[in-house]
Parts: structure tokens; C-alpha cells; sequence
């Protein structure tokens, strides 16, 4: 099968669509929120904006999320982490030691390439077809000036704009000093992770998602934020900083 770094995901006639923000090994509370959400795996699903690893207990268990058929990922500078670090001791190093990573020191040789070979075909950006409108999905930027369909040709050659979808918080960074942002033109809303925000923001046609779900120890995060984009707009969270919810053991 060939690689795709882009990907569209036709409308969703029968279910709802979600969006979840950044998981980063905390797969118990979205399997707690999907129920609360009385989720339907048959015609439902969930899109995530990438970071479904690191930081949380059970980052393990990504090859049986990525396996599950309403189950749909973009990557994340995490995921990215994990694939460099292959080749790369120093980059080995701080995945492992600073960044999250040290579950990968008890995973086998054999998942291990189970899990790369997975994660490396996961796309970079990806849209959905909804009722209100085309929703993009970007881990962590886009590029202001950058109209998206533009931004969909140069994500299948600019190596530079591909790390900085990955990585770059400069949007945020201009919305932070100013609260505003410059609209993604041809896009009806475009939902960003990577960067941990108190609530969900929604500013101009950007939304950005990550919410802290591994940060659990922090007042102004540990929630898991999920957007609702298909048929309506909602969102829905879940506190993090609870004890696990009993039925799950």
C-alpha cells in the first residue's frame, strides 16, 4: 500500500463524527467518554489530531486503537519521535528520557517494528465531509498566508512544511499576544493539538483541542476534549484527574 501524507474521509451518512484531541497514552478515558457519548462503533467515528502516545500509562496500546476500524489518526510530533528515534540515538535519548517515551524501553523488538511500520503510514493532515462544512484535521500548525488547498498540494513535497505541521506553535503563539488568528481560507474549520490550552479555543476558523489528558496533575489541564463535527458541533470532555472509572478495571 502506498503512502498517502494527506487524506479525505467521505460524509458520514448514517453516524456521528468526532474529533479528539491529543490521547498521549490516556486511551481508558476516551474509551469512558465514547460511553458516555453512547458511541456507536458500527456507524460511528472518531478522528484524532495526532500525540496518541507518550505521557499517559497506556501508550501500549496504540496498535489496538490504530486497528479499530471506526479508529482514524494523523500524526503527531510524538509519533514522528517515535519513528526518528530509530536512527537516531540522540533523538532516542530525549523521546525516552524527557519527552514521554520510557514506555518504549518495555516494548519487545518484535511489536516495536509492529508498531513503526503502523505509525509511519498514519497521514499528516487529513479533512472530513460534514453538515457543517469540510473540517480539516493538523496536529500542531498551519502556516498563515497558506490557503488549504495549497496547503494540501505542498504536504505531499515541502519536507519543511511537514515538520512545521508537526511541530510549530507560531499561530498560537500570534494569538496569544493579539487573540485573534488569520482564517485557512477554503476550509470551513480547521482543529489543531500539540499545544495544551485550559479550554478548547475556538478563534477565527481554528480550533485548537489538546486539552492536557496526560497532565494530570496540573489544575488548568487533565481533561480529554472531543468536538463533535458530524451532524452538529459539540464538545464534550471528560476530567482526567479522576480515579479510572471502575467497570474498566
Amino acid at each position: 500500500m502506498s503512502y498517502t501524507p494527506f487524506k479525505h474521509y467521505t460524509y458520514n451518512k448514517v453516524g456521528r463524527d468526532f474529533v479528539v484531541g491529543d490521547i498521549h497514552g490516556m486511551f481508558y478515558a476516551l474509551e469512558d467518554l465514547l460511553k458516555d457519548l453512547k458511541f456507536n462503533p458500527i456507524i460511528d467515528r472518531v478522528f484524532s489530531v495526532g500525540d496518541l502516545i507518550d505521557r499517559g500509562p497506556e501508550s501500549s496500546r496504540i496498535l489496538e486503537f490504530l486497528d479499530k476500524p471506526w479508529f482514524h489518526a494523523i500524526m503527531g510530533n510524538h509519533e514522528a519521535m517515535l519513528i526518528d528515534s530509530k536512527h537516531n540515538e540522540a533523538m532516542f535519548r530525549s523521546w525516552t528520557t524527557n519527552n514521554g517515551g520510557d514506555w518504549w524501553l518495555n516494548v519487545d523488538d518484535n511489536e516495536r517494528e509492529v508498531i513503526r511500520e503502523r505509525v509511519k503510514q498514519l497521514p499528516l493532515a487529513g479533512e472530513i465531509s460534514t453538515d457543517s462544512g469540510t473540517i480539516g484535521i493538523v496536529h500542531a500548525d498551519i502556516p498563515k498566508g497558506l490557503s488549504w488547498s495549497h496547503f494540501v498540494q505542498k504536504v505531499h513535497t515541502d519536507e519543511d512544511l511537514c515538520d512545521y505541521i508537526l511541530w510549530s506553535r507560531n499561530r498560537y503563539r500570534h494569538y496569544q499576544v493579539t487573540k485573534k488568528t488569520e482564517r485557512v481560507d477554503g476550509i470551513d474549520l480547521v482543529v489543531l493539538g500539540h499545544t495544551p490550552v485550559k479550554e478548547p479555543i475556538h478563534v477565527s476558523n481554528i480550533c485548537y483541542l489538546d486539552t492536557g489528558a496526560a497532565y494530570r496533575t496540573r489544575k488548568t489541564l487533565g481533561r480529554l476534549s472531543i468536538l463533535e463535527i458530524q451532524p452538529k458541533l459539540k464538545l464534550y470532555q471528560i476530567n482526567t484527574r479522576k480515579p479510572r472509572r471502575p467497570w474498566l478495571g
